[in-house]
């Protein structure tokens, strides 16, 4: 639901910063990689309870998504690299929730709900996006990417701050959870409707 309002805001400075990147020579696909190992580097964090630190780990993560792709606008949008992109933030999203799941048995199974509702958003995200490209409908809505981003009332943004929520209260994990929960299966509803209407 933010992810197009916020692009005004971090764009420019993502930009810049992508430019300068690519100035060095580094590709896309290794930021995106940078990254998602930064990230995969929480869980281990996450399961000893080191909250501070996964906090830390998981928003720089969060950064390199945003750079990869202003380093892919000043080189080469590839197909292989919005492939990359988002497999990579898939496996990270679940990856924060095993991390919450090791460090207390209790978040167990509201962490497994979060996991189901993500199979959801991604499912129809993914599958809406195989369809806009057939059907040859595109949109940058979001920014230019390699793939149609079909919005939602959970996009990225939502994600982040239900991860840094997380990450603060994390005795409420189980209520923030389910709450995040339900609120992706509203957008999962919601692409449901969005393909009904566009490929019935």
């Amino acid at each position: 639901m933010l992810d197009s309002a916020i692009r005004y805001v971090i764009d420019p400075p993502l930009n810049k910063a992508g430019e300068r990147i690519a100035a060095l020579g580094i590709s896309a696909n290794m930021v995106t990689v940078t990254g998602f190992l930064i990230g995969m580097l929480a869980v281990p964090f996450l399961a000893f309870e080191s909250y501070w630190t996964a906090l830390v780990l998981i928003l720089v993560n969060r950064l390199f998504d945003g750079l990869d792709g202003a380093v892919a606008r000043k080189t080469l949008l590839t197909d292989f690299g919005g492939y990359l992109d988002i497999v990579c933030d898939f496996i990270f999203y679940s990856a924060v929730l095993v991390g919450f799941a090791l460090a207390r048995p209790e978040n167990a199974l509201a962490a497994v709900f979060l996991v189901f509702s993500f199979m959801g958003t991604a499912s129809t995200f993914l599958a809406y996006a195989v369809m806009a490209e057939k059907h040859k409908i595109t949109t940058e809505i979001r920014g230019a990417k390699s793939l149609y981003y079909l919005g939602g009332l959970t996009e990225g943004t939502e994600t982040i701050i239900a991860f840094v929520l997380f990450c603060l209260f994390p005795d409420l994990f189980t209520v923030i959870a389910v709450i995040f929960g339900a609120l992706c299966w509203v957008t999962t509803g919601t692409r449901i409707f969005a393909a009904w209407r566009t490929f019935r």
